[in-house]
């Protein structure tokens, strides 16, 4: 059995501390360039083990180190931290404490996926860094507005042909048209990144059988499909739905102790904050347009309110994924004319030509198809209310409303 090596990493140096039977001792640094950590790996034996905390360049010195020894381990720094417990906090102990949790085998490992995931990944989060910021600068013109008074525009988008028209129509101090039109030029740019950052996506998944039968569920859209696809990576990694279900962070939390009940608080929230970002919003797509999901929504809402009826939708919307990506299927009350829009606007980011108008009705926006699936989509919805009123009718009751007019 060879060494185990707690690594802990920054940016400039990695603390190094080494278990080879016993406890940990410190073992000195190593700096974090390329030819410094190529001189360190060929320093090791090819039964060692490494483990480093997830952080920023940590994939990049496990590349590095991982030819020349056994196994390269890259730990969930939160877990860690949950683990381990110590009043004195620094480098030498941090990589001491790795390398016992390694030698132990008691480090919570962190799934790294492939390439193409790892992309994916990185593409998702700059989309939503630059929403983010999107939206902040949105706000800041509605600030100037509501600053100086100004009503409702006339248009629907303040930030289309019409709402500018009118924001430069109106009377404001000097600074604050300064402030819209910075504002307005910084729209402009981000709008031009998200759309670089949205053909990339798109020329990176077209053709992607997962993504494709994602796109069959109602209030899914490109964003939201590839945004699971990276968050989730290999789908066989979970068991169950269950586990995705808490991966995702769409579990409540619970709290038991002893003979007492258990009690189910909030979300834990543990998991991708984009992950349940796209889900609750196609939560609310798929609650307003017919089908079983719309049916759920209804139910849920009129027991706990609409929000609760959200990210309800939205953990059935991840269970339905799980299930559609493990059983290689498609979802059974998918509305093909709505599938079809949706691969047609992921062709045309990737850079597709449109197509010419023509005499022929064009398939995918065609009314008679729209008209017939919704009818088809409605009957399902009946069908699901009166699969739920059957099961709660036939339901055994128990307690003392379980014989009428006895005690239990």
């Amino acid at each position: 059995m060879g060494r185990s090596i707690g690594l802990d990493a920054h940016r400039d140096f990695c603390e190094v501390a080494v278990a080879d039977g016993g406890r940990a001792r410190s073992a000195g640094r190593v700096l974090t360039t390329p030819e410094d950590l190529r001189l360190f790996a060929e320093s090791l034996a090819p039964d060692d083990r490494v483990v480093l905390e997830a952080t920023g360049n940590a994939l990049a010195i496990a590349r590095i180190l991982a030819p020349h020894v056994a196994e390269v381990v890259l730990a969930h720094a939160q877990q860690v931290r949950a683990i381990s417990h110590a009043r004195v906090k620094t480098d030498k102990i941090d990589a001491r404490v790795l390398a016992d949790l390694l030698a132990a085998d008691l480090i919570p490992k962190v799934w790294v996926g492939d390439e193409r995931t790892r992309t994916l990944r990185r593409l998702v989060s700059r989309r939503r860094g630059l929403v983010k910021r999107r939206t902040q600068v949105k706000n800041e013109i509605s600030a100037v507005l509501q600053r100086n008074l100004k009503g409702r525009p006339p248009a629907s988008d303040l930030f289309g042909r019409r709402g500018r028209a009118w924001l430069s129509a109106q009377e404001l101090p000097a600074d604050e048209h300064l402030t819209i039109d910075a504002s307005l030029r910084q729209l402009d740019f981000l709008g031009e990144e998200l759309a670089a950052i949205d053909r990339l996506v798109a020329e990176e998944v077209q053709g992607d059988e997962g993504l494709r039968r994602l796109l069959t569920i109602p209030g899914v859209d490109v964003t939201t499909a590839v945004t699971l696809l990276a968050v989730i990576g290999d789908v066989s990694r979970f068991p169950s739905s269950r586990q995705l279900v808490g991966y995702l962070g769409l579990h409540p939390r619970v709290r038991q102790s002893g003979n007492g009940p258990a009690h189910h608080g909030r979300l834990s929230k543990q998991g991708s904050a984009a992950a349940r970002h796209v889900l609750v919003e196609a939560a609310w797509m798929a609650a307003a347009a017919p089908g079983p999901l719309h049916a759920f929504a209804a139910r849920i809402a009129a027991r706990r309110g609409r929000q609760v009826a959200a990210v309800a939708v939205a953990r059935k919307l991840s269970v339905l994924c799980w299930c559609l990506l493990t059983r290689d299927e498609d979802y059974a009350f998918a509305r093909p004319s709505m599938v079809r829009r949706k691969l047609r606007r992921l062709e045309l980011a990737a850079g597709a030509p449109h197509r010419k108008s023509g005499p022929q009705p064009d398939p995918v926006w065609n009314r008679d198809n729209d008209a017939a699936e919704r009818r088809l989509a409605e009957q399902a919805e009946r069908a699901y209310e009166r699969l739920v009123a059957d099961r709660t009718a036939s339901r055994a009751k128990v307690g003392a409303g379980a014989t009428p007019g006895r005690a239990s």
